[in-house]
């Protein structure tokens, strides 16, 4: 299951854990990633918080996490290749994996149907 947050950012549910990454419109609208600042694993992520920097030829975006947990594991082939989260930004461009303290919070992101119609007017 993936969900969507109001922040561009998505998580795919497998379990207890998620895979975080930023959503094809932010990429889009970022434009060529050149770097990427990933959370240490270990550390404690609170809904919203911040938990990396993404930065590309246009702005810097702060990355804040959809769900609260544990950082269990982040991408370093993106660390190598920041261009991943642009050609693949739901795929081999994940940033961090974590283990999800509250489950429940998943109900209150968007779908991929809500996250289309959100993002059809919004900006990253």
């Amino acid at each position: 299951m993936i969900r969507f947050s109001d922040e561009h950012v998505w998580v795919k549910a497998e379990g207890d854990s998620g895979v975080v990454g930023i959503t094809t419109h932010a990429q889009n609208t970022l434009g060529d990633i050149v770097f990427v600042e990933l959370p240490e694993p270990g550390k404690t992520l609170g809904q919203k918080d911040v938990a990396g920097v993404v930065e590309s030829v246009k702005a810097a975006a702060d990355i804040y996490a959809p769900v609260s947990g544990t950082v269990t594991e982040v991408n370093e082939a993106l660390r190598a290749e920041p261009s991943l989260a642009n050609t693949d930004p739901q795929g081999a461009g994940w940033f961090f994996k974590l283990k999800l303290a509250d489950p429940s919070e998943l109900g209150a992101l968007m779908d991929e149907t809500s996250y289309a119609a959100f993002s059809k007017d919004a900006r990253a």
